[in-house]
């Protein structure tokens, strides 16, 4: 009986660890995906667009949630003039981790 209980308690942690390993990823997929999109919107091309993604992965490591990488962005967005709205790049970052999702859930 006991036995029983501890394999499913491991289970569930095993589980857990999966879930969070596996939200970890994808949020780093899309916040990648995030900084080459904004890459090209600020004229970032090639090791430059690729050296920006990296600094809006790194940006996520600020605070739990979105909003360390949303302030990021948007304020690299205000300095180059681009006119995108903070509505407009929220709806974004929800449709890139949805791509992020299912490009690391197809791996």
């Amino acid at each position: 009986m006991v036995t029983t209980f501890n394999d499913r308690e491991k289970a569930f942690e095993d589980k857990y660890k999966h879930d969070q390993e596996l939200q970890f990823r994808v949020e780093v997929r899309r916040n990648k995906l995030l900084g080459l999109k904004v890459a090209e919107l600020i004229d970032l091309k090639g090791d430059a667009a690729d050296a920006y993604a990296k600094e809006v992965v790194a940006s996520d490591f600020e605070e739990a949630g979105d909003e360390d990488v949303f302030r990021k962005v948007f304020a690299d967005l205000q300095a180059k003039n681009v006119d995108f709205s903070e509505h407009r790049l929220r709806k974004l970052m929800e449709d890139l981790r949805e791509e992020a999702k299912n490009q690391v859930m197809s791996e």
